[in-house]
């Protein structure tokens, strides 16, 4: 019976390891697609979520804002809104890039190294893409803005595994 666990262990770690990456190619393929938005429906869809946002706030704290208050504070967070999109999406793509990354053994500086240098090379291209596309305009602060994402992702993304290897998986970290 142990040989048989044995096998399906080693089975599994075949099949499951390979499709660790495939998060990261949904996030990148969501990224692209919200690149490929012409600007105005770009525009239109963060303004719904900063409106949302602003009546979910609202709501939650019981500020009674008239729909004109409601619209000003829209106007005024649409912009950081945008930017915490930006920030946000790659953030995601560094923490789907780096964990397959760590769980295959790369750590430290070689998992920063590598894992940024893709996340940060994607951002580029990213905004390469987006000079194609009608009311959009490539921008160095968005890159800034995402690299800031994809850093803080990579540093947490080896926080958590480290803090896991010590702690949870302490018992499969010493088998190796």
């Amino acid at each position: 019976m142990k040989y048989v666990w044995l096998f399906i262990k080693t089975v599994l770690r075949l099949v499951l390891k390979p499709l660790s990456f495939v998060p990261a190619i949904i996030v990148m393929y969501c990224i692209f697609n919200f690149s490929s938005q012409s600007g105005v429906s770009s525009a239109q869809l963060s303004y719904k979520v900063t409106h949302k946002l602003v009546e979910t706030v609202d709501t939650i704290a019981d500020l009674e804002l008239t729909d004109a208050q409601i619209n000003v504070y829209t106007d005024k967070y649409h912009f950081y809104v945008r930017k915490l999109a930006h920030f946000s999406e790659y953030f995601l793509l560094a923490v789907t890039v780096s964990f397959p990354l760590y769980v295959y053994g790369m750590r430290g500086i070689w998992l920063m190294v590598f894992a940024g240098a893709f996340c940060v090379g994607f951002a580029c291209l990213d905004e390469y893409h987006q000079s194609f596309i009608a009311g959009r305009t490539p921008t160095k602060r968005d890159v800034y803005i995402d690299s800031c994402g994809v850093f803080l992702g990579i540093i947490l993304t080896q926080i958590v595994g480290f803090i896991g290897r010590k702690t949870i998986f302490a018992p499969l970290a010493k088998k190796r």
